[in-house]
């Protein structure tokens, strides 16, 4: 694994590239580069979800996928690494069974919108889905492995199935879209 950093301000990227893991270089808008940045930013914003007021266990279940966050950013910044286990896919597949179990079914679109943490949620969804196209886009170019886009791509259906919870928090409901076509076909 590479070095540790014992400083922040290196300036090593002055020149416009950073150190991979693996002590390479490449561009900072490298595919490899946007991806890792992409995991950070969604990272970042379920830290962010955290501060706010959430069911039981939702908040040690977001702790984990933080760390299996750092961990799939871990793999992405050494080519060819594994850190992210498929055991962590299943475990959002658990938990999606569970908090999903707990919503009635929806008879409409949602808006991304209801209490501030449902809201936080959704922004978590939205980067998660982000973060995925990234992946998808490094995979064409580069050999990665499954774990890494399906974890992902099941978080961001966790994230709408969390949001969904939040705003069920003290008798709240989903805010539902007023589509004109489903209105006059009514």
């Amino acid at each position: 694994m590479g070095k540790r950093l014992t400083q922040i301000a290196t300036r090593t990227g002055d020149d416009g590239t950073t150190g991979l893991g693996d002590n390479t270089r490449v561009s900072k808008d490298h595919l490899r580069v946007h991806a890792m940045g992409e995991v950070d930013e969604l990272n970042s914003h379920i830290g962010l979800l955290q501060c706010e007021q959430l069911p039981p266990g939702v908040p040690e279940l977001l702790v984990e996928i933080q760390h299996q966050l750092f961990n799939l950013g871990g793999e992405l910044s050494i080519p060819g690494f594994e850190l992210l286990k498929p055991e962590a896919v299943a475990a959002l597949d658990a938990a999606l069974a569970e908090h999903n179990a707990t919503l009635p079914k929806l008879q409409e679109f949602i808006l991304p919108a209801g209490n501030r943490a449902a809201s936080q949620a959704h922004v978590c969804r939205t980067v998660a889905r982000r973060a995925e196209r990234a992946l998808v886009a490094l995979g064409r170019e580069e050999t990665l492995r499954e774990a890494p886009r399906q974890y992902l791509n099941r978080l961001s259906d966790l994230m709408f199935v969390l949001a969904r919870v939040c705003n069920r928090m003290n008798g709240g409901d989903d805010v539902y879209w007023k589509s004109e076509r489903l209105k006059a076909s009514q």
